[in-house]
């Protein structure tokens, strides 16, 4: 439901802010003052094509502003639409924003983030119909009569139903057509993959070996050299004078031993006696593990020329499969799950055209039955349509609603009538759905879309929507031009049935008829005013004695007379007694 409309320096708004609430809302005032101009800025906000021509002379930009509460709407819907532009909604309050600047670039926001003109438009189908000249109204397509003709009968499971099946079929398809068109293929990739496994599993690669290699190389490459330089650290330690026998392990004993007789006398220098002694240790300590070090130490020219070989072969690998190590292993995976797949069961073209066989017919036989059901809603439908055309006085109208098929040599095989035929379809199961109408009978019945006058269009959608209101999930529907051509006796009826679909939805009219101004609930008028020498439209809520004044002066002109004011009052009252009619679900 629109809770709000802000609109600024838009057209020849300056700035206004009209709040909206449930039930029927009224729009009136002189031509001209700028009611069409409220529902252009509720269209730009909701999608429509952007001009820098709608910003107000002088300004930079037009901004449109729109407050929607979504505590009845189908937020399933458009839940999953925001999902997929990572916008999150919190309570139940979505703020849909579209700026226009003078150069003619427009940004739209939901809820602050920066959406596309597209997403704007696909919220504005599900969040509001436009009824009118500017036409933005989801039931001229095909697709949203299909819907309505489907939630009209209940049959959305059977739908659902029909579209789990036609996946299926489909997914079948593309397989066997895969297969058919690439046997060659898939045997060449078959060999490949083939001799790409055998390569790496015989290669026997483990996760840290290259590491392990590579550091084993560099030991036995440097053998010579790591044999004299520890062979120099060990001589180092132990070189004796053969004079007096010293060697640096005596020299550090000696000098514990000198620290320690020092310890004794002065305890202060204990600290140094034991750093001593831990030097003497440390230096044995090392003479021993080089001694040990040195004894490891191998010349293996055997060895490195295996590491080398098997490094090589590591390399060749990498060159071909991956980085690292790693990466081959991950490739191996892969393509050994690959093979499994071309050499499975899911190539057998015999066992998925069996499969097919059964999804077809499955397919078939749901989505024959789901069009028997909508050909019999089709015509109960088209019926109370007809009755609610005639209610409102539009004449003799007539609806006929089709459910037609068409062939294609790639459908589905169905038999309709005791008839076989090969049909197109989709998920939506075999049917194509149109809407026909003829105003008047004896006319040859059009398409819905192309009924000729704005008016006219506007009031067969009253029509359409007084029957379809239960099932019709649009919270919001506005109607513009909905009295063009309408006397004050088809008005009242008009006025009644908008009364009517404002128990399931939101309604929002413009109208020049006092006959259905006096059905709402809110009523605002729209006049004009100088400012500043510029000319601005000015929305008014109206309270009740401002009501009873509009009236009369959509009654009888102005200056309003006390006949005129007593007119509206007998009119208000006759309303206000009016008991709605709540469609059936």
């Amino acid at each position: 439901m629109l809770l709000e409309l802000a609109i600024t320096d838009f057209a020849i708004i300056a700035s206004t802010r009209i709040e909206f609430g449930p039930g029927l809302h009224v729009l009136t005032g002189e031509t001209g003052a700028g009611k069409s101009i409220l529902l252009d800025a509720l269209g730009l906000v909701l999608g429509e094509r952007a001009s820098s021509d709608v910003v107000r002379t002088g300004s930079r930009r037009a901004r449109v502003e729109a407050l929607f509460d979504l505590s009845d709407t189908p937020r399933d819907r458009i839940i999953d639409k925001l999902d997929e532009f990572g916008i999150d909604v919190e309570g139940d309050q979505l703020v849909v924003t579209r700026e226009v600047q003078d150069s003619g670039r427009s940004i739209g926001r939901v809820n602050g983030q920066i959406v596309t003109v597209g997403l704007l438009g696909d919220l504005g189908d599900l969040l509001v119909d436009i009824h009118g000249q500017s036409d933005h109204f989801a039931i001229r397509r095909k697709e949203e009569q299909r819907r309505i003709l489907d939630r009209y009968a209940g049959l959305e499971d059977q739908v659902a139903k029909v579209g789990e099946l036609t996946g299926a079929v489909l997914e079948l398809r593309r397989r066997i057509r895969e297969l058919a068109t690439g046997d060659r293929e898939r045997a060449q990739r078959r060999d490949l993959l083939a001799y790409q496994v055998d390569e790496i599993e015989s290669a026997g690669l483990l996760p840290e070996e290259e590491d392990t290699l590579l550091q084993e190389q560099r030991v036995l490459g440097n053998a010579e050299m790591l044999r004299e330089e520890t062979q120099r650290a060990v001589s180092i330690l132990s070189r004796a004078d053969e004079a007096d026998g010293f060697d640096v392990a005596s020299a550090f004993r000696e000098a514990q031993s000198s620290l320690a007789r020092v310890a004794e006398v002065d305890g202060g220098t204990r600290e140094l006696a034991e750093r001593g002694a831990e030097l003497s240790i440390l230096v044995e300590d090392l003479g021993h593990d080089l001694r040990a070090y040195l004894d490891s130490i191998e010349v293996n020219e055997q060895r490195l020329a295996d590491i080398e070989d098997r490094l090589d072969v590591i390399r060749t690998l990498k060159r071909k499969y991956g980085a690292t190590v790693d990466d081959v292993l991950a490739y191996f995976a892969d393509a050994r799950e690959e093979l499994k797949s071309l050499s499975g069961e899911a190539f057998d073209i015999e066992a998925l055209q069996s499969r097919l066989s059964v999804a077809e017919s499955e397919l078939a036989s749901a989505a024959v039955h789901l069009s028997g059901e909508r050909q019999a809603a089709a015509t109960r439908l088209g019926q109370e349509i007809e009755a609610s055309i005639e209610s409102l006085r539009l004449g003799n109208g007539v609806v006929r609603i089709n459910v037609g098929h068409h062939e294609e040599t790639n459908g589905l095989e169905v038999t309709i009538d005791g008839v076989s035929r090969v049909v197109s379809f989709d998920r939506t199961g075999i049917d194509d759905v149109e809407i026909l109408v003829a105003p008047n009978r004896g006319e040859a019945p059009k398409p819905l879309g192309r009924i000729a006058s704005g008016g006219e269009t506007a009031r067969m959608m009253l029509a359409f929507k007084s029957v379809l209101s239960a099932h019709d999930r649009t919270p919001t529907l506005v109607f513009d031009e909905i009295d063009v051509g309408v006397g004050g006796r088809t008005g009242q009826v008009v006025g009644e049935r908008l009364r009517d679909l404002a128990e399931w939805h939101q309604v929002i009219v413009i109208t020049h008829l006092p006959q259905i101004a006096a059905m709402a609930q809110r009523h605002a008028r729209i006049s004009k005013a100088e400012r500043d020498g510029r000319v601005e439209s000015i929305v008014t809520e109206l309270a009740d004695r401002d009501i009873e004044v509009e009236l009369a002066a959509m009654l009888d002109g102005e200056p309003v007379t006390s006949i005129s004011i007593e007119n509206a009052r007998a009119m208000l009252a006759r309303s206000r007694q009016y008991q709605p009619r709540r469609a059936e679900t």
